[in-house]
């Protein structure tokens, strides 16, 4: 197999520190090696491949940017997101496994969990003895998560949970979800066991993107939840929201590896597809669109590496996070969509990833907050109006 080789048209790689450089080797190493040959069928077969997880793990790239003392790396969010761009161009629902696990679940466990709740789970999620699941999205609640119905009642010892998420990654083959729900009209954070009386997560089935990815819904029907699996420190709608800025962040780098991966199946089909005698790599209209493509990526990378920056340096902005996601996902989305036009009819073929990226970006677009939520997010911040 051909080693990758990702474009970097401005050098970006000139930026990246050495041991920056070695984490996205090695997980692009484990790519090339581990996924892109299983990928194609897991998606086929709509089955998540789970046998590759344990093996990723060991690259230490789940929660890697928490502390050592909780069985992480403690490395920085550059590195964090050079991993997600690796992994999205594999597929998709590999980078959505790392996000949810990372930045949906130990992430609120170690900002608004216990000491005894970091100490029991983080380890475990790191090595993903443990796998765990997000649990806000409800049938009727998306884009107004505030709206959510699933209410928690405290009772002696803890807390019962009633109602329903849905849309969740990762739900069925889940150890734990962190499920949030309204206490007495304030939203709170759960650690839910799977083993938990009256807690079910049934598999969304029949789906045409993220196929090799688990999809699920979560059923709580008077679920006791005891009084030590609440995050202490969770209170409001901004707990949850936190943790999805962590995710988009990851989302952000993630979509440039699709990027990555159409553009270099698009450029090197160019080159030898012969049409009239010639490559069509050779014609002005091919090379209009690959020079295009290519400015798009550059730009991405260039949003990205400024967005680590910022956000290494503590300074990010959640407005600047969903600029990236909104931008990014957009245009992977036009590249997947630009680079089957220069396959032709090749590009529906499970031969190139093309229309597998295509159909994946199709949910990426609209997940962790739609193309038009952060249009609204940003034109608050720039004008001063909400116009939600």
């Amino acid at each position: 197999m051909k080693k990758f080789e990702a474009v970097d048209y401005y050098n970006i790689d000139d930026l990246l520190t050495e041991d920056e450089k070695l984490v996205r080797n090695s997980v692009r190493s484990f790519v090339d090696s581990e996924v892109i040959p299983i990928i194609e069928d897991s998606y086929q077969n709509a089955e998540f491949p789970f046998e590759i997880i344990p093996k990723l793990a060991e690259l230490g790239v789940f929660g890697m940017t928490f502390p050592e003392k909780y069985g992480c790396a403690g490395m920085n969010n550059m590195a964090y997101g050079l991993v997600n761009q690796e992994l999205e161009r594999g597929d998709s629902g590999l980078r959505s496994f790392l996000s949810v696990q990372s930045s949906l679940v130990m992430y609120p466990i170690f900002t608004f969990g216990s000491e005894a709740q970091k100490m029991k789970w983080l380890p475990k999620l790191a090595t993903t003895e443990a796998i765990g699941c997000f649990g806000l999205t409800e049938p009727d609640y998306g884009s107004n998560p505030g709206g959510m119905i699933t209410k928690a009642e405290k009772v002696d010892g803890g807390y019962i949970l009633n109602g329903a998420k849905m849309w969740i990654t990762n739900g069925t083959i889940a150890d734990i979800a962190i499920v949030w729900a309204k206490l007495d009209g304030v939203v709170k954070g759960f650690i839910v066991e799977k083993e938990f009386k009256g807690f079910t997560a049934p598999e969304i089935k029949r789906k045409h993107s993220l196929r090799a990815s688990v999809t699920s819904e979560l059923i709580f029907e008077d679920v006791f939840v005891p009084e030590e699996n609440l995050l202490p420190e969770s209170k409001g709608l901004k707990s949850p929201l936190m943790c999805l800025n962590q995710a988009r962040y990851g989302i952000a780098w993630g979509v440039t590896g699709s990027m990555l991966a159409c553009y270099d199946s698009a450029l090197e089909y160019a080159k030898t597809r012969l049409q009239f005698n010639k490559p069509i790599a050779s014609y002005q209209l091919t090379q209009d669109k690959l020079v295009t493509m290519l400015t798009e990526i550059t730009k991405t990378q260039l949003l990205n590496y400024q967005l680590a920056k910022l956000k290494d340096s503590g300074k990010v902005k959640h407005t600047q996070i969903s600029l990236a996601k909104r931008n990014n996902v957009e245009k992977a989305l036009e590249i997947a969509r630009t680079s089957r036009e220069i396959f032709g009819a090749s590009g529906i073929s499970s031969e190139y990833p093309i229309m597998r990226h295509a159909n994946n970006l199709e949910s990426v677009k609209t997940y962790e907050g739609t193309h038009e939520m952060h249009t609204l997010i940003i034109g608050q911040d720039i004008t001063g109006f909400g116009a939600f």
